[in-house]
């Protein structure tokens, strides 16, 4: 098989090219490759990956290939990880085999008759969400068109202050629901509905006995009624009883933390899955009396679920479907609201011999998450969020559900990547995966790698 796709490749390079690989589907003559790249599959920062491997690319990660407009390109790939891969350009039809073992090859030819930027990929199951995607760049550059879109990322290290040995006080919290839209992806957009323009919103952190004051205001330009319930509050609606406000409207009231624990808030306004869906969500802790115990990093996450009318990896605005929320089939699925939150937007960072904790919750509004951080174990699990019963020892994976929350915590023993995600890992291919990345001394005790 090695020996067969070396010689299509061959071939292919000597311009004998089949012609329906060769122009998309016409078969009326034949073409010899304007322009060729090599690139070569690899592993590089924890991550599968393209390299190239000659020419101006070479020894660049993805690269960007830069292509005339109508030009007969030929993408050349060497494998060089050994593991089982292909190459596509989806929006010109051109797809490889697969091929295995280190040192094989294969190749794709295809005529780039449209201007614009095209992704090149493995499309392997979760190879693209490993790393192995990068951009066909056709015809002259465009002048870049700043985009209206906001970041609505949530940064994960926006914990707040912890509460430490203060006793309680009145905390006042405001809050803005708006309607904009925001970056999903790259050149992908999304009509979110947020509080304070960040999914999830604002982490809120108070303690046990303080009195809080929610107030609440919903932006003069939305089109819907919002409100908010915090499952922290003892009360009607957790606050959505009295907080229903129309556009322009502020909404207030005022309740006692009653009991210590990590809870999620939402809207909970008819309809009110669509309401957490598009972006209504986010976390509240309630510290105990003394605080948490000191750790070295906190983040801040949480999953959640898009339903589109249109399939995840498609480039434009994203039009929200009723259908598929009901049916309960999400196309993007995102920790910190967009895809790439916490791979590309922002990574959570720590070094060797400190312990972290997350505080992760679902808005979802539907998937239960299995939450898994790759490479690690947690010391400690706050199951259901519970900060009045033992924590959990020893934990793999631990389930969180809609509307629910967990706190984790881990020890960093070894340098590296380590991946979060729900390990009901098909989701990872809907855009469900985060980084740690741990810097610091290896520790060949615990962990190193075999010379061949």
């Amino acid at each position: 098989m090695r020996t067969l796709v070396l010689l299509w490749a061959f071939v292919a390079s000597l311009g004998f090219i089949t012609p329906a690989l060769a122009d998309n589907g016409d078969t009326s003559v034949t073409y010899r490759p304007d322009i060729t790249f090599t690139l070569r599959t690899s592993i590089a920062a924890g991550k599968l990956v393209y390299i190239g491997d000659a020419g101006a690319i070479d020894g660049v990660i993805n690269p960007d290939l830069h292509v005339p407009e109508n030009s007969v390109v030929q993408i050349n790939v060497i494998n060089g990880d050994g593991a089982i891969h292909d190459i596509a350009v989806p929006e010109f039809g051109a797809k490889s085999d697969q091929f295995m073992g280190q040192g094989s090859s294969t190749a794709i030819v295809f005529r780039a008759n449209k201007n614009g930027t095209f992704e090149y990929l493995c499309t392997l199951p979760g190879h693209k969400a490993a790393g192995m995607f990068g951009s066909l760049i056709v015809g002259e550059p465009q002048e870049k068109v700043e985009s209206d879109a906001l970041d609505i990322v949530q940064d994960p290290t926006a914990v707040g202050k912890p509460v430490g040995n203060r006793g309680p006080e009145h905390v006042t919290v405001d809050l803005e629901t708006t309607e904009v839209v925001g970056q999903l992806d790259n050149g992908t957009t999304y009509k979110y509905w947020t509080f304070n323009n960040k999914v999830p919103g604002p982490f809120i952190r108070v303690r046990e006995g303080d009195t809080v004051t929610i107030n609440m205001a919903n932006a003069e330009n939305s089109d819907h009624i919002h409100s908010i319930d915090l499952h922290a509050v003892t009360g009607p609606g957790g606050g959505a009883d009295v907080t229903q406000a129309a556009p322009g409207q502020t909404k207030s009231f005022t309740f006692k933390t009653l009991k210590p624990g990590l809870y999620v808030y939402h809207c909970a306004t008819p309809m009110v899955a669509q309401h957490i869906t598009n972006g209504m969500y986010g976390m509240i802790l309630v510290e105990p009396e003394g605080g948490l115990p000191e750790v070295d990093r906190e983040f801040y996450v949480m999953q959640g679920e898009l339903y589109t009318a249109q399939k995840h990896g498609t480039v434009g605005h994203q039009e929200f479907s009723l259908e598929k929320l009901l049916d309960e089939r999400p196309e993007h699925m995102m920790f910190n609201g967009a895809m790439g939150a916490l791979t590309d937007r922002y990574k959570l960072e720590a070094k060797v011999g400190e312990t972290v904790r997350i505080y992760f919750g679902v808005g979802g509004p539907n998937l239960i998450s299995s939450f898994h951080v790759i490479g690690e174990i947690f010391d400690r699990v706050y199951d259901q969020a519970s900060l009045t019963s033992p924590p959990l020892t020893d934990v793999q994976t631990t389930m969180v559900p809609p509307g629910g929350a967990t706190i984790v915590e881990f020890k960093l023993d070894v340098p590296g990547h380590y991946t979060l995600v729900d390990h009901a890992l098909s989701r990872a291919e809907k855009g469900l995966a985060g980084t740690l990345v741990v810097t610091g001394d290896e520790d060949p005790d615990i962990f190193h790698a075999q010379e061949p």
